[in-house]
């Protein structure tokens, strides 16, 4: 049972969510599947003798099961300090097991901005802090330019754990964890959400459109208090590191976002 279930990890960690058939599929196995043998007959169908494939995987199981312990452990944080302790004992997300530090947010807890990354990066899941790499120290250049200090800020990201290698998180480990930013956000009750680049915005607006299409202009947020925060989109500070023709773009949205703080 111990094997089956680092085996599992292992899947999970590597991303994989999904089963193909309720057996072992032999790839090199040259056996002509089209052998009448194998083929059930029409009176089998009738009778519902075929054995129908069950429309939810065991994997899917498991992480229904961890979002509905994550929207239980919301429920209870009554402060940020409560909802820290419970995510690091949480052990619903595979993501856990590979990485270093559980990254749970920084900054001033009653901040009007809370600024929103995707996940962590080797950086920050040895040093169990967001944005502290090359991609930290742009982001306070960023923010310093409309004279906002990272501390003045509250910045975490949309997972608390970094995905192996920096990939894309799954959208089963955004399910799973999405619950413990949302509870960030009631607790914290920013003025404004400043999100940083394509999955993160993806993530919290519950879309699927470019950063492009989402950057220029404020989304609401709707928490599930009914508070609506007026959320602003813009690319990450590692893209923009990668391409600085975007960084005037980027400036833009910083306006917007000063100009939309000073107004409320």
């Amino acid at each position: 049972m111990d094997n089956i279930e680092r085996i599992l990890d292992w899947y999970l960690t590597a991303g994989v969510d999904e089963i193909c058939a309720d057996e072992p599929l032999h790839a090199l196995n040259t056996k002509e599947t089209t052998d009448t043998a194998q083929i059930p007959h029409v009176d089998n169908l009738a009778e519902g003798i075929i054995k129908v494939r069950p429309a939810v995987s065991n994997l899917s199981q498991i992480n229904s099961a961890a979002r509905n312990s994550a929207d239980e452990i919301c429920k209870k944080a009554q402060t940020l300090d409560d909802l820290r302790a419970m995510v690091e004992e949480f052990d619903g997300c595979s993501l856990k097991f590979s990485a270093n530090s559980t990254v749970f947010g920084y900054g001033n807890p009653q901040a009007e901005v809370l600024i929103i990354g995707e996940a962590p990066g080797a950086d920050e899941d040895r040093l169990g802090e967001p944005f502290v790499g090359r991609s930290g120290h742009l982001l306070d250049k960023m923010l310093m330019a409309i004279n906002l200090r990272r501390e003045d800020c509250y910045i975490t990201n949309i997972l608390p754990w970094r995905p192996p290698g920096n990939r894309t998180p799954t959208s089963e480990e955004v399910t799973v964890c999405l619950p413990f930013l949302q509870r960030q956000i009631e607790l914290i009750n920013p003025k404004i959400i400043f999100i940083l680049g394509r999955s993160a915005a993806n993530a919290l607006l519950d879309n699927a459109d470019s950063i492009s299409a989402l950057r220029g202009h404020f989304i609401d947020y709707t928490t599930s208090k009914g508070v609506v925060i007026p959320t602003l989109s813009s690319f990450h500070p590692a893209y923009l590191l990668r391409t600085a023709s975007q960084k005037a773009k980027a400036w833009a949205d910083l306006l917007r976002l000063k100009r939309k703080l000073n107004e409320l």
